[in-house]
């Protein structure tokens, strides 16, 4: 739930916090491996991808 669509001044404060507390970590994550995270679908496809390095569209179609 976005910051704009919680019911409640608590839940507004709750959603404001998670949004911060994810960027604090992104950023972290960014400066330990010294690049960028993707964003948007290459993400998606970035942090679908298992430990073997085939994405689950992939698994699928075999």
């Amino acid at each position: 739930m976005g910051v704009e669509q919680a019911p409640t001044a608590k839940g507004k404060q709750a959603a404001q916090g998670l949004k911060q507390a994810a960027a604090k970590d992104e950023r972290k994550t960014e400066t330990d491996t010294g690049r960028p995270l993707k964003k948007g679908a290459a993400r998606f496809d970035e942090r679908s991808k298992s430990s073997d390095g085939k994405s689950a569209g992939t698994k699928q179609k075999i």
